[in-house]
């Protein structure tokens, strides 16, 4: 695989892919194409460029160099960290430039929103004090990687803001955390000594494997929670999740926990399509 595309982390896409599909289907007949489509440019990104950040930051920092996961391009050697630095800040770059559109065509203050997004993006392990160290990286996760991308993403094709819209990006950012929770429950027993306490370093095992089957739980019950019947069919992906929650519940540890990652991305992508296709049937 090029080192590129192995440092953007594709895993970890769908995170980026499912706000716009069920902010776009959620919109209806007012749902625009370009708009959409230069949405999920910002959300791409925005979610490439923090995977980059995150590689360099951690690289320099040697949080990496000791590793359960995959490889990643600074503490590995594969890159510089100038290269790794420049290809995140050419991510957010890509992404400003996509949001920049957005705002023209909708509403200017999304400039603001998009500066914290991008500052958000770098702080979770860059700068003096990220935030990612001291076990807030779930919850800007599901601040910017679910409400934010849901609600902007409904908004810049609406230009109203909803309670439907606030209770579809709840799922949204509860997947997306549920993506990162499983990652530090992963790396916790290597994070604790190098002093990076993210919450599965403060909660301790046990819990932050049920903060996970939680995170799954509160996905479903906000989706339901909307009162659209059609939302039932999210409920075809239940079995799914029931056997991802049951295997993080078990003894799995460091790199067995590898393939669920993989399994937490492709049922929050199976969840958003058939929540997203709920809610066009729904519309009818």
């Amino acid at each position: 695989m090029n080192k590129w595309v192995l440092g953007a982390r594709p895993r970890t896409l769908p995170a980026a892919v499912a706000p716009v599909l069920v902010a776009t289907a959620l919109a209806g007949s007012e749902a625009s194409f370009v708009r959409a489509l230069l949405a999920l440019i910002v959300s791409l990104s925005l979610q490439i460029g923090v995977n980059f950040a995150n590689d360099y930051s951690d690289g320099i920092r040697g949080t990496d160099s000791d590793r359960v996961g995959p490889t990643r391009l600074t503490a590995s050697g594969l890159a510089s960290p100038a290269a790794v630095k420049a290809a995140a800040f050419i991510s957010f770059g890509v992404g400003a430039v996509a949001g920049l559109a957005l705002a023209a065509m909708s509403s200017w203050w999304l400039i603001a929103v998009g500066i914290a997004s991008i500052l958000a993006a770098w702080g979770y392990t860059g700068g003096k004090n990220p935030y990612g160290y001291i076990g807030l990286g779930e919850l800007f996760v599901f601040i910017f990687f679910g409400v934010v991308a849901t609600v902007g993403a409904y908004y810049v094709q609406t230009e109203t803001l909803t309670l439907d819209a606030l209770l579809a990006s709840i799922p949204m950012g509860t997947f997306a955390c549920a993506l990162l929770a499983i990652n530090n429950i992963r790396d916790r027993a290597l994070d604790e000594p190098a002093g990076k306490k993210t919450l599965a370093v403060r909660f301790g095992d046990r819990k932050a494997r049920h903060l996970f089957a939680t995170l799954i739980l509160v996905g479903y019950l906000a989706a339901l929670a909307m009162g659209k019947p059609w939302v039932l069919l999210t409920l075809v992906t239940a079995p799914i999740a029931l056997s991802l929650v049951r295997g993080v519940l078990g003894q799995a540890q460091g790199r067995e926990l590898i393939p669920f990652l993989a399994k937490t991305g492709q049922l929050q992508l199976l969840f958003a399509l058939i929540f997203s296709t709920s809610l066009v049937l729904s519309h009818g």
